[in-house]
C-alpha cells in the first residue's frame, strides 16, 4: 500500500515539476522578451522569406527557427507572443477566479435567495456558446488586450462559480462552521475566515487551469484577427498566417502550433498535479 502510494507521488512530483519547468520557461520568455528576442519580431526582409530552421538545407544560420512568407524571424515572433499570451493567461486567471470564487461563495454559505438568484443567473450565462460569445463581445468592444480579459471573464466566471458554490456549500456543513455559528461570530466573518481557508486549494487549481483556457482564447480570438493589433505577434495569428502557406512553410504552422499545445498542456498538467497534491487521500 505504502509501495503504491509512493509510485504515485513520484508520479505526481515529476508530473508537476515538468509542468512547471515549462510554464516557468514560458514566463521568462514572456518577462525578459525584449533582451531575449535574437531580433526585431516586425522586422522584414523579403529577401530571406521561407527560410527553413537550422537543421534543414538552405538554412541560415542567424534565423534558429527559419523566417516566414515576409522573412521574419519564428523564433523573435514566438518569445514576443508569449507575452501576450502570458499577460492574458495571468490577469484573466486572477479575475475570472475572482469574480466566479466571490459569487460562487456567496451562493454555498448564504442559500437563500441568494443562491437562487445567482445560480439562474449561471444557468441562462452558459446557455450561450463560449466562442460565439467572446467573439460577439469582442465585437462590441473593439479589438484589444483589454477586451480580450474582459471577454474571458465575462464567458468564464461560471465554471468557477458552480464548483466553489458546491465547495462552499460542504464546508457549511461541517462541525468547525456550526461551532462558529454557535459562537456567535457574524456570517462575514466565518465565510471569510472559515470557509474561504477551504476552498481556496480549488480555487488554486481552477485558476491553474483557467490560464491554459485563457491561453486558448485569445488563439482562437487571434486566429480570426479579433485580438490585438495586426501587427504585434501572436501565436493565433501565426498559426493563421502558416496555414496559408504549409506546403511551402510547414515551420511558420508547425512551431507555434506545438508551443500552443505544450504550454496549455502545461497548464492543465499542473493543475491536475496540485489537485492530486491537495487530495487528502493521496499524501
Amino acid at each position: 500500500m505504502l509501495d503504491g502510494r509512493g509510485s504515485v507521488s513520484r508520479r505526481l512530483g515529476a508530473r508537476l515539476w515538468l509542468s512547471g519547468l515549462w510554464l516557468g520557461l514560458f514566463a521568462l520568455l514572456a518577462l525578459f522578451a525584449p533582451l531575449i528576442s535574437p531580433r526585431d519580431p516586425l522586422a522584414q526582409d523579403l529577401f530571406a522569406g521561407r527560410l527553413p530552421p537550422f537543421w534543414q538545407a538552405g538554412s541560415d544560420p542567424a534565423y534558429l527557427l527559419g523566417t516566414d512568407s515576409l522573412g521574419r524571424d519564428v523564433l523573435s515572433r514566438l518569445i514576443h507572443g508569449a507575452r501576450i499570451a502570458f499577460a492574458v493567461a495571468l490577469v484573466a486567471g486572477l479575475a475570472t477566479a475572482f469574480v466566479g470564487s466571490a459569487l460562487g461563495l456567496l451562493a454555498g454559505y448564504m442559500r437563500g435567495w441568494v443562491d437562487v438568484v445567482i445560480s439562474r443567473l449561471v444557468e441562462i450565462w452558459m446557455a450561450f456558446p463560449p466562442v460565439l460569445f467572446a467573439i460577439l463581445l469582442i465585437a462590441v468592444l473593439g479589438t484589444g488586450l483589454t477586451s480580450i480579459i474582459i471577454a474571458i471573464v465575462v464567458i468564464d466566471w461560471t465554471r468557477f462559480c458552480r464548483v466553489v458554490r458546491a465547495e462552499a456549500m460542504n464546508q457549511s456543513a461541517m462541525d468547525y462552521v456550526s461551532s462558529a455559528v454557535v459562537a456567535g461570530r457574524p456570517r462575514r466573518d466565518i465565510l471569510w475566515r472559515e470557509i474561504l481557508p477551504n476552498v481556496l486549494p480549488t480555487i488554486v487549481v481552477l485558476s491553474t487551469l483557467e490560464m491554459g483556457i485563457a491561453v486558448i482564447v485569445e488563439a482562437i480570438l487571434s486566429f480570426v484577427n479579433l485580438s490585438i493589433s495586426t501587427d504585434a505577434p501572436t501565436w493565433g495569428g501565426m498559426i493563421a498566417e502558416g496555414r496559408t502557406s504549409i506546403h511551402q512553410a510547414w515551420w511558420v504552422l508547425a512551431f507555434p502550433l506545438g508551443v500552443l499545445f505544450l504550454t496549455v498542456l502545461s497548464f492543465s498538467q499542473f493543475g491536475e498535479g496540485l489537485k492530486d497534491r491537495f487530495d487528502p487521500v493521496l499524501r
